[in-house]
């Protein structure tokens, strides 16, 4: 199913495939449900029910009046969860979604079942030393990227991509700023996932997973576009912790 739903007045594009246990994806900003690509066939294999909503002003989902914050998108995540969900899901959250990932299940526990947050800092502390991604996001070759997914399908029109562009800068540089010690509510078991040449340090995820009560880290090889990178290692790693197995250790090739 692909579409137009409406949740709380805000008409909202979706994409939803398989059945099974619901399973959340969060895109990252700028982008909309087409980043998860590699993503998406091999959860629905795995036995999901994968929705992948576009939040207000990415993609197919029209921009709203007003300032984008992580917490107005963490509202409409709220809703579209209660409307199209109907029942505690899997969030899967990569880069500005995983903000939002963490921020509903910070406010609405009992929405969430598993987490996994991808490659994301949570206050300006887990930035990597040097980063400018401020400076590259307002780049003319970062512009003209973005403008290459926006301009074709959003409903507002080309012309309206340099007010989304400028609410949206505008969040990225003085967001995310969530105390670590507000987490503690966080009931969902939840893997850290980054790349090892991420955005987001090593020490800041590790200062998450200890913040949370029930929580573990993975850093793989790759950089913030690590889903994209490395499906073959990212999508086997986010089943198998969504399924709540570990792989049992081959003590024979211990011993021999």
């Amino acid at each position: 199913m692909t579409g137009y739903v409406e949740v709380v007045g805000l008409r909202t594009w979706h994409e939803v495939s398989g059945e099974g246990d619901p399973l959340v994806l969060l895109h990252g900003g700028f982008v909309g449900a087409s980043s998860f690509f590699a993503q998406v066939p091999a959860l629905v294999e795995a036995g999901y029910r994968v929705h992948v909503p576009e939040r207000r002003g990415h993609a197919h989902t029209p921009d709203v009046e007003g300032p984008v914050s992580y917490s107005v998108m963490a509202d409409d995540m709220v809703a579209y969860l209660e409307q199209e969900v109907g029942a505690p899901a899997h969030l899967v959250g990569w880069s500005d979604g995983a903000v939002v990932a963490l921020l509903v299940a910070r406010r609405r526990p009992d929405l969430v079942a598993r987490m996994v947050l991808i490659g994301q800092y949570y206050n300006s502390s887990g930035r990597v030393a040097g980063e400018e991604l401020v400076a590259y996001l307002n780049s003319p070759e970062a512009i003209t990227f973005l403008r290459r997914a926006y301009d074709p399908v959003s409903p507002d029109g080309p012309d309206h991509f340099p007010v989304v562009h400028a609410k949206m800068m505008h969040m990225i540089a003085t967001e995310p700023e969530i105390p670590l010690d507000t987490l503690a509510g966080i009931t969902a078991p939840t893997l850290v996932l980054q790349g090892d040449r991420d955005e987001v340090t090593v020490e800041h995820s590790l200062a998450v997973v200890a913040a949370l009560p029930e929580a573990r880290l993975a850093v793989l090889p790759g950089t913030h576009t690590l889903p994209l990178e490395r499906p073959e290692l990212v999508n086997p790693l986010i089943v198998t912790f969504l399924r709540g197995t570990d792989p049992a250790p081959d003590w024979d090739a211990f011993t021999g």
